[in-house]
């Protein structure tokens, strides 16, 4: 990341950029009492800790990598001494979970409001919920796969709107575009994360009403065309609906999100794979997906979404984390055609 965001001095600040107040450590209250609103406490404030013992082999960088949006996402960070740092918003506020692996246990430290929130959500997050026996490989290639990765878990983060805004600036467009315009969002309208975060340069997206309030004309400066940003302006409006999807079983929970206008298949698999660790949600829509599928399984690279669901079939329950595999086993096609050219309408 270029640097940390500085709020303007030529306007009173937002809501969301308002300075945390003075206070003391708080210890014995809750979240409320201890972080007034719009806070997200000093840097220097002690965290919370928490070890965890998984059930079994489990592999930090494979579980927690589909929550990162691009090399310089500001909400999620991996440090050179292995450890995993990530900001998000919480049902308590904002909230920064730091997890590293020691030995055969899971260390982690948490600031902010959310800090609790994150803790009691620790196994949850790294796959404590995910059951990896139940998938049966009928290829030999997926047998293998899953073999040398043993430490593959899917995550879930109960956390719906985390996920579905990057996604849904994800649709239609290069994932350059989409990770520039996540990155200069975030970095605009979002808070800096709670804890010993400078150096990272970490970020809480914004609340749902700070969503609400970004003017035209920054969507169009972050390159987000029209369509993708009444999207997310419609699902910002019922944010809280859209959470309880994180509880659901997977159709409920996709029925409740393809509701919005501009939330179809594609984006509802996408998300509900973070935020309910849904095994069975697969991508489909995707420009890639099929092709990759279809070179994996059957040896056909331009297999479409119908040929990619059949070669799926034996994985019923099971497809997200048998693509997962495929994707991990290295048996890409090659490409034999120009990448997709980025626009930039902002330049317009």
């Amino acid at each position: 990341m270029a640097g940390r965001f500085a709020p303007r001095t030529a306007r009173p600040p937002l809501p969301h950029q308002a300075a945390p107040a003075a206070r003391g450590t708080g210890a014995g209250l809750s979240p409320a009492a201890r972080y007034p609103a719009g806070s997200s406490g000093p840097a220097d404030e002690p965290p919370l800790t928490r070890e965890w013992t998984p059930p079994g082999p489990l592999d930090l960088r494979l579980v927690l990598s589909p929550l990162r949006r691009g090399p310089a996402d500001p909400t999620f960070r991996m440090a050179t001494d292995g450890t995993f740092w990530r900001a998000t918003r919480t049902p308590e506020g904002p909230g920064t979970l730091r997890v590293v692996a020691r030995g055969d246990r899971i260390g982690a430290e948490a600031w902010g409001p959310g800090a609790e929130w994150l803790l009691a959500g620790l196994p949850a997050l790294l796959g404590a919920e995910d059951d990896p026996d139940a998938f049966t490989p009928h290829h030999r290639l997926l047998a293998a796969t899953r073999h040398r990765r043993p430490g593959l878990r899917l995550l879930r983060t109960g956390l719906v709107m985390e996920s579905l805004i990057p996604s849904i600036l994800e649709q239609k467009v290069t994932t350059d575009e989409a990770y520039r315009a996540w990155r200069l969002l975030v970095r605009r309208y979002g808070t800096p994360a709670p804890g010993p975060t400078a150096t990272l340069g970490l970020h809480v997206m914004p609340d749902a009403r700070t969503w609400a309030m970004i003017p035209s004309w920054e969507w169009h400066k972050a390159g987000v065309d029209a369509k993708r940003s009444s999207t997310i302006m419609r699902a910002v409006r019922v944010a809280r609906r859209l959470e309880e999807a994180s509880t659901m079983p997977l159709p409920e929970a996709t029925a409740r999100l393809e509701l919005i206008p501009g939330i179809g298949p594609w984006t509802s698999a996408e998300t509900l794979q973070r935020s309910n660790g849904a095994p069975d949600a697969v991508t489909v829509g995707d420009y890639h997906l099929p092709g990759i599928v279809g070179h994996a399984l059957a040896d056909n690279r331009h297999a479409t979404d119908e040929e990619m669901l059949a070669l799926l079939t034996p994985y019923e329950g099971q497809r997200h984390r048998a693509t997962r595999l495929i994707l991990l086993s290295g048996r890409i096609p090659e490409r034999r055609g120009p990448r997709m050219t980025p626009g930039n309408i902002a330049a317009l």
